[in-house]
């Protein structure tokens, strides 16, 4: 008999599963490696994605609450309260003139005398019959005083010296036609008259000027009549004279003139050097204030379709918010809702953004 060679049945099976054991491993573990690399990859190119987005460049402004007022603002002009032209009320020949440009006069001082000979002479003749009528009547009165006379004598002599009084106050008023005087106090401002030369009522004259008491004047359009009112507060810029000042109206008019559709004002100035009559002023009228408000730069809001909106960086992020705007002035608005005290608000930059941008904050400013 042929001997049988005995192997263990485990040996034999250990034997046959070794190889393919290790074979499915490798190919397990080349699919783990294949999913890892496809992992990483994907990984890779969001991160990558993630990492190419570059952060605009920003600008913010700290929101904070403060004062917000809003002007009118209107071209004015310079005038002087006394500023007035002297003509004489008769024509006449020019025969003296006691005054030149710039020089300072008071209210009734002569400035120009006008030929009034005639009206002298007339002066004169009738001032001896006042002299004489006085002398009548005194003597007249004497001896009534005595009971001489009767009284019909006495008041025909006391009427006869009333009449040549009157006579020669009259031509004494009418002498005074012939010359120019002063109206005001104030500086002869000009003056194109000579002497010899005839001249005619309301034709030739001279003009003088209170330049201590100046005041500007204006038209407000009638659409402000509610909100500019005497005693508002104002400001005047003089961009000739390179000054400035603060005050209120002094005289704002109730009547609408029909044809330019606008009220006058007046605001008094104080005496101030460098100012003249008919100098430029810009005039800005304070016509509403608030003291506790959120005021803005306006180059910040945005506008669309659905309202006003402005981006705040949170946390270097972009963030859109709707607000609603009130008045606007110099460059500012003020915010009704939508901001709070402390927002960062995007300034310069804010129209490169869209909401969830990356941002990096260059400058930031505030009140």
């Amino acid at each position: 008999m042929k001997k049988l060679l005995y192997i263990p049945a485990f040996l034999l099976l250990a034997a046959c599963n070794k190889p393919k054991d290790k074979a499915a491993e490798l190919a397990d573990l080349k699919k783990q490696e294949a999913d890892i690399s496809a992992k990483i990859t994907k990984l890779s190119a969001e991160i990558g994605k993630k990492d190419s987005v570059k952060s605009t460049d920003v600008s913010t402004y700290t929101v904070t609450t403060g004062s917000f007022t809003n002007y009118v603002q209107i071209q004015g002009r310079i005038d002087a309260q006394d500023n007035v032209t002297a003509y004489s009320q008769s024509p006449g020949v020019i025969t003296a003139l006691y005054v030149k440009p710039g020089q300072h006069v008071n209210k009734g001082q002569v400035l120009v005398q006008l030929d009034n000979s005639v009206l002298n002479q007339n002066i004169a003749q009738a001032q001896t019959q006042v002299d004489l009528n006085r002398t009548l009547f005194q003597r007249q009165k004497n001896l009534w005083d005595q009971k001489i006379g009767t009284e019909v004598q006495f008041l025909q002599a006391q009427t006869a010296l009333q009449s040549s009084l009157k006579q020669v106050a009259s031509l004494k008023q009418q002498a005074d036609m012939y010359r120019i005087t002063s109206p005001i106090t104030g500086s002869v401002d000009q003056m194109d008259l000579k002497l010899g030369q005839v001249i005619q009522p309301g034709q030739n004259g001279i003009r003088i000027v209170n330049a201590d008491n100046l005041k500007v004047k204006a038209d407000v359009p009638e659409s402000y009549a509610q909100s500019v009112n005497q005693g508002d507060k104002v400001m005047i810029l003089f961009p000739d004279a390179n000054d400035s000042l603060k005050t209120t109206v002094t005289f704002a008019a109730k009547v609408i003139d029909p044809s330019s559709r606008s009220f006058a004002v007046e605001i008094k100035l104080p005496l101030k050097k460098g100012l003249r009559p008919n100098m430029t002023a810009i005039i800005k009228i304070a016509d509403y204030s608030k003291i506790n408000s959120l005021v803005i730069p306006i180059k910040a809001i945005q506008r669309s379709e659905n309202g006003d909106y402005v981006f705040v960086n949170e946390n270097g992020i972009a963030k859109k918010k709707i607000i609603k705007a009130g008045a606007t002035y110099g460059g500012k608005s003020e915010i009704l809702s939508g901001l709070q005290s402390g927002d960062q608000l995007i300034t310069e930059g804010a129209s490169e953004v869209e909401d969830g941008d990356k941002i990096k904050v260059l400058t930031s400013s505030g009140n």
